[in-house]
């Protein structure tokens, strides 16, 4: 891995508000927007439906048990995002985060096939969300639904969706300004690490019904 770009570095960056995305030339360039997206872990807003179905055990939820197939499943084209930022430097770095315990993955099954899911890094209390990809209908949505209740069970603060989308904000995603995230980010990595693999399902039903 080249100099420069190791999991401890990526680490700082993202401590320190930074992300990178892969260019044309196969580099990456870093960004750190004003304002800054995120997803209020309290003011997350659920569809009926949506809880439906997340309620419905249609999809296996699964955290962490495949994370290098969900990476390679954002990177895949799809309809509406022919291209990726996600190059081979990129996934090789937060593979080696996913094995240091920073990188987290959250897997939707149907029939025992991935089917969706989303990757990020969790650092103290703040989670910073990646990318995420859908191949049958509801698929990502689902996974982001357990991925909240997840963060909000464990305590995080901080749910960083790096730009607002008018998709997110259908759940509550807003903007803030650069100002306003870094004082948070600053708590947020304050905090002892908050990510928990086994929480019960009960609790994490209990949890999506009260979103």
């Amino acid at each position: 891995m080249p100099e420069g770009l190791s999991p401890e570095f990526m680490l700082a960056a993202y401590a320190a508000g930074l992300f990178p995305m892969a260019s044309e030339d196969g580099g990456l360039d870093w960004y750190d927007p004003d304002p800054r997206g995120i997803l209020p872990l309290d003011g997350f807003h659920l569809p009926r439906r949506l809880r439906r179905t997340a309620l419905s055990g249609r999809f296996e939820v699964s955290v962490d048990r495949d994370f290098p197939a969900v990476m390679r499943g954002c990177a895949s084209p799809a309809p509406g995002r022919e291209t990726t930022w996600i190059n081979g430097q990129i996934y090789r770095i937060f593979c080696a985060l996913h094995d240091m315990g920073f990188g987290h993955s959250v897997e939707c099954r149907l029939d025992g096939d991935l089917v969706g899911g989303l990757y990020g890094v969790a650092l103290g209390g703040v989670f910073f969300g990646e990318s995420m990809f859908s191949r049958v209908s509801d698929a990502s949505k689902v996974a982001l639904v357990h991925l909240v209740a997840r963060l909000r069970l464990g305590g995080f603060i901080l749910l960083d969706t790096q730009f607002g989308t008018d998709h997110l904000a259908t759940f509550g995603g807003t903007e803030i300004p650069a100002a306003r995230y870094k004082a948070l980010l600053e708590r947020a990595i304050a905090m002892p690490p908050r990510w928990q693999a086994d929480i019960p399902p009960d609790m994490l039903e209990s949890e999506i019904r009260n979103l």
